[in-house]
């Protein structure tokens, strides 16, 4: 057993580290702040129990909370397996992981720490803000933005230390942090820069002056530099790039490993990603005794049908290796699926060009008057729906349709991320279990939780699904890509949406 103290980095999922993103992929448990991205939450196994301790600021933030999350750290690392803590930036610059360490030290818990990009010199990096600079500064001082409180910064030393400052959680004391300083002996003329949401495609900056650091309206989280460095590198400094999808806040109710491709196009894109994943798959019923004794039979069938990669991923587990299938024509619904087939060493004979059941049915061939198998095996999930078996036994196929796996319902989120869910722009569903699961939900009052104003969903069943549901301003994308997903919110995003559309 093993509690690992992993740095998340300052905003942007790609600064994670590979020894991070390796434990991840392993954890038993996370423990997760509110400032981490939610893509490296899909890196994590759809088996392992996630945690949020995301603290607010205020009371909840206080050290009963901490000591909370000490004894969630101690309970959980006495039952065993990998237990994770993600925390933003380093988990020792700012991070209380040397409390947490120290709890766990106490309590006879093994844990390793691993580093993180923290904040205090990522986020100046990335807005082009060299926090050390050859004849301008040789020193750097990082600070919290604490002022006037037990505990809190010795801002005159600070102010006579000289070189840069960087102020980390400073902003709602920002005046207070001015007058300290300048208090101290620094002059009001002296270069500042605020940097909000640093290294994400939400980033902005602000180049001011110590003396003007109250009047700037970024918001948190930022960080703040003081120092002759702040006027420089502007040249360098990239500018905010508005994405498509700049400002949406977007609901993304898909779990497991593909989530992380969906969270990562919508960060690209501008969007602010929420990740609320309704479902999960679970094993066929009987435990997959009849997907095993298809796949012993499959060189009987003339064609082996795939709707997903979960179905792919369940049925070739039953087989040796890719030789099994030899002989036996194999059919993908769409790019992704045919991925995950190429992946197995199967290269699908067919990928029709419209990426639903639909499409595959009108590309799909007759069966053979003589000479030739015509069964047909479709691995698919418990509830997927009859629009492409129907279609293919009218076509002449004898259709037999094996469970492969079973899409169950996961337990409410928290009534918090609920909340920021229905004050969100848009929902993506990738499935109509998805739908009836979001419509399941209820909010604080006991009524059913709001829908945001856009609905996006991946293929035309799930969006017939969602207005058969009752749900407005129904987007119907191309097919199951992020690439498809994106498109489709951002030919929207911004215009009036039709009710009933």
């Amino acid at each position: 057993m093993t509690v690992y103290l992993i740095g998340a980095g300052p905003g942007d999922p790609g600064l994670l580290t590979r020894r991070g993103a390796e434990l991840l992929c392993e954890a038993d448990v996370v423990l997760f702040d509110r400032l981490v991205h939610h893509s490296l939450l899909a890196l994590v196994p759809e088996t392992a129990e996630l945690v949020d301790v995301g603290k607010q600021s205020g009371a909840a933030a206080g050290p009963r909370r901490q000591e909370e999350i000490n004894a969630l750290l101690i309970a959980h690392g006495h039952r065993g397996g990998t237990v994770v803590r993600l925390k933003g930036g380093d988990p020792y610059v700012f991070g209380r992981g040397g409390e947490e360490g120290e709890a766990l030290a106490r309590a006879g818990v093994p844990f390793e720490v691993v580093p993180g990009v923290s904040s205090a010199f990522g986020v100046p990096a990335a807005a082009g803000i060299a926090v050390t600079r050859r004849g301008v500064s040789s020193a750097v001082t990082v600070v919290t933005g604490r002022v006037g409180s037990e505990g809190s910064v010795d801002w005159d030393a600070v102010a006579r230390t000289g070189g840069t400052i960087v102020v980390l959680m400073g902003m709602e004391s920002r005046s207070d942090i001015t007058d300290a300083l300048v208090h101290g002996g620094l002059s009001p003329d002296t270069p500042a820069a605020v940097i909000e949401r640093g290294t994400t495609p939400s980033q902005r900056v602000a180049r001011t002056t110590l003396g003007g650091l109250a009047e700037v309206t970024l918001g948190s989280p930022a960080v703040i530099v003081i120092g002759a460095v702040a006027a420089l590198g502007a040249t360098a400094e990239p500018l905010h790039v508005v994405g498509p999808l700049d400002g949406c806040r977007v609901v993304v109710t898909r779990g497991g490993a593909r989530a992380g491709a969906v969270l990562d196009a919508l960060s690209r894109a501008g969007a602010t990603a929420l990740h609320m994943p309704l479902t999960t798959q679970a094993g066929p019923s009987d435990g997959g005794a009849a997907l095993a004794a298809a796949a012993a039979t499959v060189h009987s069938y003339g064609w082996v049908v795939f709707t997903s990669a979960n179905a792919v991923a369940a049925f070739m587990s039953h087989v040796r290796d890719a030789r099994a299938l030899a002989g036996v024509n194999v059919a993908a619904v769409g790019p992704s699926t045919a991925a995950a087939l190429r992946g197995t060493g199967v290269e699908a004979d067919l990928v029709p060009d419209v990426h639903s059941a639909a499409g595959l049915v009108a590309s799909f061939p007759p069966p053979p008057e003589s000479g030739g198998p015509r069964r047909l095996l479709f691995p698919s999930a418990d509830i997927a729906l009859h629009t492409l078996g129907e279609g293919l036994s009218d076509l002449g196929w004898e259709v037999e349709r094996v469970e492969a796996y079973r899409t169950v319902a996961l337990q409410a989120p928290d009534p918090a991320l609920s909340a920021r869910a229905a004050a969100a722009d848009a929902v993506l569903f990738a499935a109509p279990s998805a739908v009836d699961a979001y419509r399941a939900l209820r909010g604080g009052d006991g009524a059913a939780l709001a829908v945001p104003p856009l609905v996006v969903c991946s293929g035309s069943a799930t969006a017939q699904h969602a207005r058969r549901a009752g749900l407005t301003g129904v987007v119907e994308a191309a097919g199951p890509s992020p690439e498809a997903l994106v498109s489709a919110l951002a030919a929207r995003w911004g215009r009036p949406s039709p009710t009933g559309s």
